[in-house]
């Protein structure tokens, strides 16, 4: 989406931006914008809208997420004040084990491998999470919210450029059903074609018909399980049937006068994106200037600080002790500070020991190859007219997942296995029933006890970086929040090397290559952040969404709502 013309420019910035007096929606693409907006404005609420939106994404972004998938869904409820994680988040097969990913010699399988096969196939959460959320929380039948979603399966969609690219750059990640409906005849389709989804349509059907049962006891359960163990995978119907979603109290810190609610492990995210904006806070990032050398630089130390210790401590804490108290021990933080020292890339930089400062028992730490791909996932939030907020992040992990489609169901199977150690002995190696580390940071800030703002990123580990950028642009920089999501972002996880978005300052770009940091020969999209600002004077929204998508926003006020007889 490079070099577009202004008015271009302009016609996206108002379909990627709104305000809404009492509602908003903000998703990657305008169909789930709208379906979900439907939902609000039939008198649906927050969870509802969500729920019907999981359902259109598989539609539109197949590559990103769907029903084969997982997510972690953020619900915070107006009335209570209470925030809730619904966590679903895959879980290995009872088949499973620690050497899952290496070869018979003790090799590591390279991903490219290990990612497209039956074995890399987690379990898959986000409707039991969904369908949990909706039995606490909404007010709207299951049957009805999909019912959208199956009127633009069966009618078609027109492709966008996203899709578009991800078959172009992820074609090899396809298996033979997924390509055959990709690229009929060899060929992929382009932008503007009207993509049907019958098989999709009536899977739907099926789940509108018996509920989510279908997906993990019925025929869909059965047709999944065909497909896996045609691709190597040993998941049974037994895994099916005994999955459980959870619901998890969130991660909650403070960034100076903010409270930071985000997910909990086994999503690293939340703890990862609090303690980068821990080691940040002393320093006062709002003395510097937005585009300055010494913000960007000490961005990338605490996000090399943060990661070093999220790749070493955090797992599945149903199967660990992790020590977060001591991740977070102000201490621990202070230790960590003293790493950034302004004058160069501070190569001692490691993970640290939190272990002094909690009681949990020490685990050992196994050194992990990094040749993962950057996977890719969607992030959407929803406020109803009565405050409630649901934030989700979901995905099949890389784009097209494992590329396993399945056969007369018609939506493609994660491969979030590969987010466990592919070299066993850590807190995060393979097991049954596991959940491996996740980056997923569906958050909302909060002032003075009252929901500020919300919001989530795809993009893998730079999922953390997106998200903590953007709150430091809006709490810190005071940006416009559409701003603020557009002001060019970095990554840099643990080694030399800086990722980077086309518009960073070049003369701090080069000051922090005289200090020893390496970037990326060429710039690419960082995340794509979804979030809503709200008024905390009248409860108004305003929403924006992330260009480097076909993002949308909507927003309602009392005079949307239809009339109730």
């Amino acid at each position: 989406m490079e070099n577009i013309d202004e008015k271009t420019k302009q016609e996206n910035y108002k379909r990627e931006t709104a305000i809404g007096k009492a509602g908003m929606v903000v998703t990657a693409h305008p169909v789930a914008t709208q379906i979900g907006e439907q939902v609000l404005r039939e008198g649906g609420n927050a969870v509802d809208a969500a729920v019907a939106i999981q359902f259109a994404l598989n539609i539109v972004e197949p590559m990103m997420t769907g029903i084969g998938g997982s997510g972690f869904l953020m619900v915070y409820d107006a009335k209570s004040k209470k925030t809730e994680i619904f966590d679903g988040h895959v879980r290995a097969p009872k088949a499973a084990y620690p050497e899952l990913f290496q070869d018979e010699n003790g090799e590591v399988i390279p991903f490219k491998e290990r990612s497209i096969k039956g074995t890399a196939v987690g379990i898959p959460g986000i409707l039991k999470a969904m369908d949990e959320a909706l039995d606490a929380h909404g007010s709207k039948p299951l049957a009805d919210l999909i019912e959208p979603s199956i009127e633009f399966a069966e009618n078609g969609v027109p492709v966008n450029w996203v899709l578009c690219d991800a078959l172009k750059n992820f074609e090899y990640r396809l298996g033979e059903e997924a390509r055959n409906f990709f690229m009929p005849e060899g060929k992929a389709y382009q932008v503007g074609d009207i993509l049907v989804k019958e098989k999709l349509a009536n899977t739907y059907r099926i789940l509108q018909r018996e509920g989510v049962s279908a997906f993990y006891e019925g025929e869909i359960a059965e047709g999944i399980i065909s497909c896996i163990k045609e691709q190597g995978g040993f998941m049974e119907m037994s895994d099916l049937k005994d999955y459980k979603a959870t619901v998890d109290e969130p991660m909650v810190g403070t960034y100076k006068d903010y409270k930071v609610v985000s997910s909990m492990a086994p999503s690293a995210g939340g703890f990862t994106v609090i303690q980068i904006l821990k080691i940040l806070e002393s320093f006062h990032l709002e003395q510097y200037d937005v585009h300055s050398w010494e913000k960007y630089y000490l961005i990338a130390e605490a996000m090399r600080l943060a990661f070093t210790d999220k790749k070493a401590f955090l797992a599945d804490p149903e199967f660990a002790e992790l020590p977060l108290k001591g991740l977070m021990h102000d201490d621990y933080i202070a230790e960590r500070r003293k790493f950034i020292n302004f004058k160069t890339r501070n190569n001692a930089i490691d993970f640290g020991n939190p272990w002094k400062y909690d009681s949990v028992k020490q685990r050992a730490v196994i050194p992990q190859p990094n040749d993962e791909e950057r996977s890719e996932t969607t992030h959407f939030t929803v406020r109803d007219r009565w405050g409630n907020i649901a934030a989700c992040t979901s995905t099949v992990e890389h784009p097209f997942g494992s590329g396993i489609m399945v056969s007369d169901y018609g939506f493609m199977l994660n491969n979030e296995l590969t987010d466990f150690d592919s070299v066993p002995g850590g807190m995060n190696e393979v097991q049954p029933n596991k959940r491996p580390v996740s980056c997923k940071s569906p958050t909302i800030i909060f002032k003075d006890d009252q929901p500020i703002l919300t919001l989530g990123s795809p993009g893998g580990p730079t999922i953390i970086s997106s998200v903590v950028q953007t709150i430091i642009n809006v709490l810190d920089f005071n940006m416009d929040l559409k701003a603020a999501i557009e002001e060019p972002r970095i990554f840099t996880p643990m080694g030399p090397h800086i990722e980077w978005e086309a518009g960073i300052d070049m003369n701090s770009k080069g000051h922090l290559e005289g200090m020893g940091f390496v970037f990326n020969e060429v710039p690419h999209s960082i995340g794509n952040v979804q979030a809503i600002q709200i008024n905390p004077l009248d409860g108004s929204n305003y929403g924006a969404a992330d260009s480097s998508r076909e993002g949308c926003a909507m927003g309602l006020d009392e005079t949307d709502y239809q009339m109730k007889s």
